[in-house]
């Protein structure tokens, strides 16, 4: 099953993109209620581990404290859920945006979670795995899950979407987003009615965050304008600040990229499945 990794691997952490994402409701304990179709793209960070007595993060993330960073919670986490007695030295190579709306942070967490538990035979189900990673936060438990998802509730419901491969042009500003700002700005509509796995292709779709984030931040307005100039069907991803748009062919994609000469564009391609799926039952 997992020939191919060892403790000299290097671990994929794969960015996702909301296709949509609706704010429904909003519970009594704060937390937001969302529905959303969440694909993966074959850009992302690596990690990597070295045998370790305790859990040491060799990668420090600027203004990131070790006790909040999300790879040494995942660790700490799998670890308290085990009993497991040992660590690991965790090496991150960041290449995915802080508040870019890609779910690098939740996309790491879910990378450590599967690899550890392979790493340390610690064979946790993935729906056990799952359980711990709505306990890191709102995305963690889709990267565990591991395909294109129709998701709901506070990201832990998902079902699995059927859904071509494409390629989209990744747009990133150099602006940072930070989801707990967008998230609880007053503007942000919270009763968009709901739709269903087997709807949301069929109707009008939007990204309920999209809207905060331009008026918090001005400056992504003129970015997304000029980018909707290049690809009219051009959004936000998650709370942002990252926009993307579908192209049914690489060359398409390359098109609007020439176009845009001014921005930090790529052009990327959807996974079917999360490369670290295999590693867990």
């Amino acid at each position: 099953m997992s020939a191919e990794f060892s403790w000299n691997s290097l671990f994929f952490a794969p960015a996702k993109l909301n296709l949509f994402l609706h704010v429904v409701g909003r519970l009594s304990n704060g937390y937001h209620q969302l529905q959303t179709v969440l694909r993966l793209i074959d850009y992302g960070d690596f990690l990597r581990f070295e045998k370790s007595n305790e859990i040491v993060l060799k990668n420090k993330i600027a203004g990131v404290a070790d006790c909040d960073n999300l790879c040494f919670k995942a660790a700490q986490a799998l670890k308290t859920a085990t009993g497991y007695k040992k660590g690991a030295a965790i090496f991150l190579e960041k290449n995915l945006p802080q508040g870019g709306g890609l779910g690098g942070g939740s996309s790491d967490a879910a990378t450590v979670l599967m690899a550890l538990n392979f790493l340390w035979q610690t064979k946790l189900s993935r729906e056990e795995l799952m359980k711990i990673a709505i306990t890191l936060g709102a995305d963690v438990p889709f990267f565990i899950f591991g395909e294109a998802a129709f998701a709901e509730g506070v990201g832990e419901k998902l079902q699995k979407v059927q859904l071509p491969n494409t390629f989209y042009l990744l747009l990133t500003p150099n602006v940072s987003c930070p989801t707990p700002l967008i998230f609880n700005d007053p503007l942000l509509k919270r009763n968009t009615p709901k739709i269903t796995a087997d709807s949301w292709q069929s109707v009008e779709t939007q990204n309920d965050l999209e809207p905060v984030a331009l008026h918090l931040f001005p400056e992504l307005q003129q970015v997304l304008s000029d980018f909707q100039h290049v690809a009219p069907n051009a959004k936000m991803t998650g709370s942002g600040a990252c926009f993307f748009a579908e192209f049914e062919s690489k060359l398409g994609a390359r098109q609007a990229q020439q176009a845009l000469p001014n921005f930090k564009t790529q052009i990327v391609q959807t996974l079917q499945t999360h490369p670290l799926k295999n590693l867990v039952f």
